[in-house]
């Protein structure tokens, strides 16, 4: 009995708490309903209030006209925002940048009270057909796109004052006039360029220090480093009028370490390559001819790789100058052979050729001075008298020296037909065949050839291995104090 009545007494106390904890649960979810409600009502005011402040803006707007149209210029502010630079072309001279461009000014028409309790408005592109916008573009654009994934990368922001804030974000390529004279150990300055088509009467643009640059801290180019950015404003002057321009000049700085392994290290590789000829037997020909070639072929392969990734320009550039000198090394090492090849020849043949040159030149000596004596003798007279070309003789000075003591008396009339025959004897020399003339003068020629060549001889190297021994060490240590004044120069230059 006692355990019914506990048990009626639990199942009563249950029911009580359920029943109360109902209560509280329906009371608790009217509330979040009046809650949601009231949020509810409170956006939907808002929203006609937006649609209603909108259309109350644009219903008398013009978009033709600009802000403050026959007053005082606007004021336009601009700020960058730099997203990345991804790549700088020699060949083609210009870079690409991606960035978001942000533009500032007052527009008096777009202002509202405050009792519309909306302090701004942040609307999408399709807003900007509507109102007037600045006709900003870039000077030095190549070509550009305006970002659209999802939607046009653009954003326009209105506040109670009219102060408007438009923005894009797109990706151009700019052209940048570079001077390659120092090319790859050169500085660039390369510009954005922005311009209006307003003239400066109409609207002022000006960079809004000190934050008109913002994300340069992260960005990384592809074979340079930024030293640094400098903003410019400067007016341009042309034919309709003064237009005011903003620039934005980056400073960059080639890295080399791409062209060292690239282009620098192979050159100083295919060099030190052609000096294994020097300590190749000089009578291995072959090897040392095709090793040259090889190098020779190797430093053309790489000049005209370094050319087709540049510009066609007039001017020498700095990784010129280093391929021709490191061609010239090349070629040089093969010159280096056909000096020894040949000395080494030429003193075989030497002792030969040397006493047969000398047999010669004595033989047309003589053979010269016997055919002088024969064609005077075959020409003459029975009477033997000497002759005035045979009187310049040595033998003759010699006898005419001994005879001076000597006292000959002459008839008269020996004595002129003495002169009249020395006399047809000269007429007859005169006249000599032109043949014998040329002969003359051919043996006399062949034997200054003769002479020349021995002496030329006496001046041969005596062991040609002496010349690959200097060149071991005059081609390395030239090429090293190239190397230190061309690294020491342009890196100062740089």
């Amino acid at each position: 009995m006692i355990s019914q009545q506990f048990y009626h007494l639990i199942l009563i106390i249950f029911n009580i708490f359920f029943i109360a904890s109902r209560g509280q649960l329906l009371n608790s979810n009217s509330s979040r309903v009046n809650v949601s409600d009231n949020s509810l009502t409170r956006t939907s005011a808002y929203y006609k209030n937006a649609s209603a402040l909108l259309a109350d803006l644009l219903s008398d707007y013009d978009i033709r006209l600009r802000p403050g149209f026959g007053g005082d210029g606007l004021l336009l502010t601009l700020d960058i925002i730099v997203d990345s630079i991804d790549a700088i072309s020699e060949v083609n001279m210009d870079y690409t940048i991606t960035m978001y461009l942000h533009q500032y000014w007052h527009d008096e028409r777009l202002s509202w009270s405050h009792h519309y309790h909306i302090s701004d408005m942040i609307l999408s592109e399709e807003f900007s057909q509507y109102i007037w916008i600045p006709d900003t573009f870039i000077a030095n654009d190549k070509q550009s796109f305006l970002h659209d994934v999802t939607e046009q990368n653009k954003m326009i922001r209105i506040e109670n004052n009219g102060q408007i804030t438009y923005g894009i974000r797109f990706t151009t390529t700019l052209a940048c006039h570079m001077n390659l004279r120092n090319y790859p150990l050169d500085n660039q300055n390369c510009t954005v360029e922005i311009e209006n088509g307003y003239t400066t009467s109409e609207i002022l643009m000006h960079w809004n220090h000190p934050n008109a640059i913002f994300g340069m801290e992260k960005i990384n180019v592809p074979q340079f480093e930024i030293l640094g950015y400098q903003t410019l404003d400067r007016i341009v002057r042309t034919a309709t009028g003064a237009y005011q321009r903003l620039s934005l000049a980056f400073h960059f700085k080639r890295s080399v370490g791409y062209f060292i392994f690239q282009t620098y290290l192979p050159c100083i590789l295919i060099v030190m390559l052609s000096w294994v000829s020097f300590w190749i037997n000089y009578e291995a020909t072959s090897a040392r001819v095709a090793l040259a070639r090889t190098t020779i072929l190797t430093m053309t392969t790489i000049s005209i790789g370094v050319r087709q990734s540049l510009p066609r320009i007039s001017y020498v550039k700095s990784i010129d100058i280093y391929l021709v000198v490191c061609f010239m090394f090349v070629f040089a090492a093969l010159l280096e052979y056909a000096i020894v090849n040949y000395s080494y020849y030429n003193s075989r043949s030497k002792p030969y050729g040397t006493k047969n040159g000398k047999k010669k030149s004595s033989k047309m000596a003589k053979c010269s001075v016997m055919h002088y004596d024969t064609i005077i003798s075959d020409k003459s007279d029975n009477n033997r008298s000497p002759s005035p070309l045979l009187s310049l003789m040595p033998s003759s000075r010699r006898y005419a020296r001994k005879s001076t003591n000597l006292t000959i008396a002459y008839h008269p009339r020996v004595i002129s037909d003495n002169k009249l025959l020395h006399r047809k004897r000269l007429k007859r020399y005169e006249n000599l065949n032109l043949k014998y003339r040329k002969q003359m003068i051919k043996n006399h020629v062949q034997w200054l050839r003769t002479r020349t060549r021995s002496i030329a001889a006496s001046f041969h190297v005596r062991d040609v291995n002496l010349i690959d021994k200097n060149s071991r060490i005059i081609f390395p240590l030239t090429f090293i104090i190239f190397n230190i004044c061309y690294w020491g120069y342009y890196t100062m230059m740089q």
